[in-house]
Order: structure tokens, then sequence, then C-alpha cells
């Protein structure tokens, strides 16, 4: 829930800066320019101090990313960002990734004012990225909750020190909550075999197999763009191993299987 003195400022500056990077795009203002409109959201909006806690001076790899939030004496996310008038593309994400994989940090921002989109940075082997979300700002209601929730995980309060995991909660949502996982969970025995055991109470004797259930589920229910490609498999391995049945300890035989 955001604290209601948070919400007062998310809402004043929605009003406030959603003409002013409007008339930016309109008058395609350069990206030293539209740093300095960035920097004043995170200052006036989003609630940091401007002259200790924002930061143009974070050098990466003998070069300087466009701006850095530290908190605590720690950088905690970098912003990549670009003019006003230029279409984010998968190349300036690249550059953002780049960047926060370079200075060890999670969190990265890319935005040019009006599109801000948020990206965290998986340490693997290879380095790889999720994209958590984005807003428009020009298309934020101060009227909606989920808008102002959409500016609210950037803020100090939401990054401070007591909601450190405040991203890494809706990082973790957006993860588990979406039409992949979701798919593979109705595919999963667990769930077809709840569905055969109602179909059975409203069947009687029919013939119900969890199979029959499955096949039905994914040919006629479920659209093939979310049980195909690589979003497809990593859902059906995270579902499967959350599904499996636990393994029988030593010396206790595994339960029967219910009818």
């Amino acid at each position: 829930m955001i604290p209601t003195k948070v919400q007062e400022r998310l809402i004043a500056g929605i009003k406030k800066y959603q003409p002013i990077v409007a008339r930016a795009q309109d008058r395609d203002i350069n990206e030293s320019d539209t740093v300095t409109i960035i920097t004043d959201i995170f200052e006036s909006v989003l609630g940091y101090d401007k002259f200790s806690e924002i930061t143009s001076e974070l050098a990466i790899k003998k070069t300087f990313c466009d701006l850095a939030i530290r908190l605590d004496g720690e950088v905690r996310l970098l912003i990549e960002v670009k003019a006003a008038g230029i279409d984010l593309k998968e190349q300036h994400m690249q550059q953002a990734v780049n960047y926060g994989s370079n200075s060890g940090l999670d969190w990265v921002v890319l935005t040019n004012g009006l599109i801000w989109k948020v990206y965290k940075i998986i340490f693997a082997k290879p380095v790889d990225t999720d994209f958590v979300y984005e807003f428009d700002l020009r298309k934020l209601s101060p009227k909606k909750q989920g808008d102002l929730e959409m500016l609210y995980y950037l803020t100090k309060e939401a990054m401070g020190k007591s909601n450190k995991n405040s991203l890494e909660d809706l990082h973790t949502q957006k993860l588990f909550v979406n039409k992949f996982i979701i798919g593979q969970l109705l595919l999963s025995e667990p769930i077809a075999n709840a569905v055969r055991k109602v179909l059975k109470t409203m069947a009687g004797e029919a013939k119900v197999t969890v199979e029959d259930i499955q096949q039905i589920i994914e040919d006629e229910i479920i659209k093939r763009e979310v049980l195909d490609g690589d979003k497809a498999l990593e859902a059906r391995k995270k579902v499967m191993k959350a599904t499996m049945p636990p393994k029988p300890k030593v010396g206790v035989a595994p339960a029967e299987k219910a009818n």
C-alpha cells in the first residue's frame, strides 16, 4: 500500500510532468536536456535528494552512466536516458543492461522521459535479463492505483532499506503469475486430476482419464503461443518441479494413488 504522503506526491508529479515530457517530445530536445527532466522527476516525484542520492558520476569501465541512485552509500539503480524524441529500441536496452552487468547492479531503468522500462539483470552464466514492466508517463492516470504503483516501485520509499525487496517482489510475481506458468499449471496432472474428479461426479460412470483432459486443454483451450517457445519450456520446468510429488523417505512405502 502506498503511504498517503507519497501517493499525494505521485499524483501531483503525474499532473506536473505529463505536459512537460509531451512538450519535450514535440520539441525533440536533446539527451542532455532529457537527463535534466529525468533528474527533476527522481527528485520531486520519486523523492530522492538531488545532491546526495542522484548522481551522474558513476564510472563504468572508463565511461559514465547517465544517472544512478545511491542509498545508504550503495548504488541501487542505474538509469539510462535517451533523448525525448527517440524511440527506445533493443540496442538501447542492451546498452543499459551492459552498464548494469558491468557494474554488478541488479536493476536498470531505460527511459526517454515518456516511456520507462525496468529490467532485472540475472547474474547467471551467461548474464541474462528479465523485462519486469514498463509505463508511459503520459498515459498514467492519477486516479488509478495501479498506475500510481508503476511509479511507486521506483520511489525512495519503495527502494529504501525497509522496503528493499519491493522490486524483487514484483519481479517474482511477474515470473510466476503469467500466461505461460498458468498454461502449464492447467496441463499439470494435479489440475487435470481435479477436473477429472468433478467430471466423474457429473458424468457418473463415463470414462474420463487425466490424459483425455490434458489433450483437450492443450488442443482446444490454450493458445499455441502459450505452449511453444523458450518461455513455455521454462514454465513447464518450473511447474513440473512444483507439482512433483515428494520422494518417499527411506523405509517408507509411497502412498497408493487414489482412484
